[in-house]
């Protein structure tokens, strides 16, 4: 049996020793946390819990390192192993730069998570189809191609880059939306209760990653500062043209900046067709959703809830491939449901305020 060692066993730790465990390996776990590593250990993340980070990465042959990014440098600055050393933290210049006396390291990051913390939240299934990021720099081959393996097994998609452009495109897709969102819950705390009772899909949509607790997150910020505040300085210029479009009047221009913003965003996933069903306000609706779901047999690729705030229902969107959508239809209408028709192909939900949208 193959053995692996997690060093850190919150979310993503926890989530990796169930993967790896699940392949066959045997792990050994260790965390400065005695409460979650024993949260581990009850839930089958870990089949060691070992009394010292030495101990845990003695007798393995893989070690991947899941504390915080100042944590992660602390641990290589005398971590002392001729296995396969990785981590998984959101920044990466740090890190590598940390680990050169490592014998054998590959700086990684999945990009997958969730809104909670902590082993208890843990999912072997939490990597399913997410992008696993492998940095190049100063990393063998043959180490390249054992990680990629470790993390295809874990169901992940690994992608190979340099740190600096890991830094730069996270920055992008992953830190500034954490500052966008927070910034907009904050615009609302200041406006007051008038806006809070108007907030629908959409800006709670933009604004999901706001629900995650700061833990580590100022810490992780601060690490990649640079390439954020890049991306922060290119928003604020983005956010000022708009703002000329406006005071000028120049209707085109928003209106090139939409359609240019759909069509990208559109690129983003594989085409698909969108379903609404329309549910009323009474237990057992999902579960007569689910029995009609069985029947068609389709593969569901994304689903979204949208319950109005008030009471009186709401709408289920269900994403399917395009040919399977009739099949799916004609399902729900044999069970009863009422659809809401969408006029476009999209792979996008659908927001339950466009219902409201004037038309024509």
């Amino acid at each position: 049996m193959r053995s692996a060692a997690v060093i850190g066993t919150g979310l993503i730790g926890a989530s990796i020793g169930i993967g790896l465990r699940a392949a066959g390996w045997e792990v050994w776990g260790w965390d400065q946390n005695p409460k979650h590593l024993a949260q581990a250990a009850a839930i089958g993340a870990i089949s060691r819990p070992a009394s010292s980070l030495q101990e845990a990465v003695t007798e393995s042959e893989f070690v991947v390192l899941a504390a915080s990014p100042r944590g992660i440098v602390s641990i290589l600055s005398d971590l002392r192993t001729e296995a396969l050393v990785t981590d998984v933290a959101g920044v990466k210049q740090p890190i590598v730069e940390a680990a050169a006396g490592v014998p054998r390291f590959v700086g990684s990051h999945p990009m997958a998570g969730r809104e909670v913390s902590g082993p208890l939240g843990a999912s072997g299934s939490l990597f399913r189809g997410a992008t696993w990021v492998l940095t190049t720099d100063h990393a063998s081959a043959e180490d390249l191609n054992m990680l990629s393996d470790i993390v295809r097994s874990l169901d992940a998609h690994p992608v190979t880059m340099t740190a600096a452009n890991h830094d730069y495109a996270v920055a992008l897709v992953s830190h500034l939306p954490r500052f966008v969102a927070a910034t907009l819950v904050d615009q609302l705390r200041l406006t007051g209760p008038t806006a809070e009772a108007m907030v629908a899909g959409g800006f709670r949509d933009l604004t999901r990653i706001a629900l995650s607790g700061a833990e580590w997150w100022p810490e992780l910020l601060v690490a990649n500062r640079q390439a954020l505040t890049t991306v922060l300085s290119n928003m604020v210029v983005g956010l000022d043209e708009c703002a000329k479009y406006l005071e000028h009047f120049e209707v085109e221009r928003v209106t090139d900046l939409l359609d240019s913003a759909r069509e990208t965003r559109m690129g983003l996933a594989p085409p698909g067709d969108s379903v609404g069903v329309l549910l009323d306000d009474e237990p057992g609706e999902i579960a007569r959703v689910g029995m009609a779901l069985s029947k068609s047999g389709v593969d569901i690729r994304d689903l979204q809830l949208r319950h109005a705030t008030h009471g009186g229902g709401g709408v289920l969107t269900l994403a399917v491939r395009p040919e399977e959508a009739p099949r799916l239809r004609q399902a729900l209408i044999m069970a009863g449901f009422a659809l809401l028709e969408i006029e476009s192909r999209t792979p996008e939900l659908l927001d339950l305020e466009s219902l409201d949208e004037p038309r024509g």
